[in-house]
């Protein structure tokens, strides 16, 4: 099957209902394979179209794309990636409704439509915090955010909010991060929404610095690689000489690619240490986006949700 995309310079009015993709090399991704037979199972009939837009384009071209999202009728809504922050930075004022998430993270994951308004919300403080509970559940243990993007933005905005509902959390938190910058950003917006947990920001430069970091991290804590290291770019943000503490749970928020951070994790025999990929975050992310955009409910675990997870896997 040939994946359909389109550029923010070659957009074509629908002549079937659509959803979108937004990324940057759409017709690459599983999803496009992947989404016909979802929508099958859900008894929607929907095709699925990428547009690839540039890494950082300049404000015009993400207007472009979302003005015409808004205009085109048979194009009934769009799930967002890499471009949540840049989109939103340029858009927002085409947006009829902006959801609490998307505002507290200045992003947008999800384009919708009710009537003739356009809805633009945040997913992922939901989607990882859905993987989180699956994966981690409500332990106490200790967390290391290794990259302080968009991804663990939205998993601390998640912890804080369980936090107030009094669920468990995690009794301590570091994040680090190669460029001070994300740091900042992070703590400003955490002094903004008053939060609620012990946190520590570590810059990191340097892999080795994330091993140091590593290092202070008592047993069974859970440990991300929220960098796209092993996706996005090479590598890892650990060195191999990185000791995980004994049970520690290593999660990475990548599902594909090559997984370096899961190797050094495997490969520490006789500590307990549980590997885990992105699989449960990815689901997540898609399924919570469709949902949104046809107004259907799609269950996050159970025998439904395992049966589009064997769809996808197939």
């Amino acid at each position: 099957m040939t994946a359909t995309v389109m550029t923010p310079d070659s957009l074509v009015a629908a002549t079937e209902p659509t959803f979108v993709f937004v990324g940057v090399t759409t017709g690459a991704s599983s999803i496009m394979q992947v989404f016909p037979r979802w929508a099958a199972h859900l008894g929607i009939s929907p095709r699925i179209v990428g547009i690839d837009v540039p890494m950082d384009a300049d404000a015009a071209t993400y207007r472009r794309v979302v003005t015409f999202l808004k205009e085109d009728p048979l194009s009934l809504g769009a799930l967002v990636t890499t471009h949540k922050l840049n989109l939103f930075k340029a858009s927002r004022d085409l947006f009829d409704e902006i959801g609490e998430s998307a505002a507290q993270l200045d992003e947008i994951s999800s384009i919708s439509k009710r009537g003739d308004r356009l809805l633009g919300h945040a997913m992922d403080d939901v989607t990882s915090g859905l993987a989180y509970d699956e994966i981690v559940g409500d332990a106490d243990e200790e967390l290391l955010l290794l990259g302080a993007g968009g991804s663990s933005l939205a998993l601390t905005l998640h912890l804080h909010r369980k936090n107030l509902a009094g669920s468990g959390v995690p009794r301590r938190i570091v994040v680090t991060n190669r460029r001070p910058g994300r740091i900042d950003e992070m703590r400003a917006f955490h002094d903004r929404i008053g939060f609620t947990l012990p946190i520590e920001y570590v810059v990191a430069p340097e892999p080795t610095a994330n091993d140091a970091a590593l290092a202070t991290m008592a047993p069974r804590a859970t440990v991300v690689n929220a960098t796209g290291l092993g996706k996005d770019r090479p590598g890892s943000p650990l060195t191999d000489a990185a000791r995980f503490p004994d049970d520690a749970v290593a999660w990475d928020f990548n599902y594909r690619g090559d997984l370096v951070f899961l190797d050094q994790a495997s490969g520490q025999t006789g500590r307990g240490v549980r590997a885990v990929d992105g699989w449960f975050y990815f689901l997540h992310g898609w399924t919570r986006v469709m949902a949104q955009v046809f107004d259907i409910t799609i269950p996050t675990s159970g025998p439904e949700f395992d049966e589009l997870s064997r769809i996808a896997r197939s």
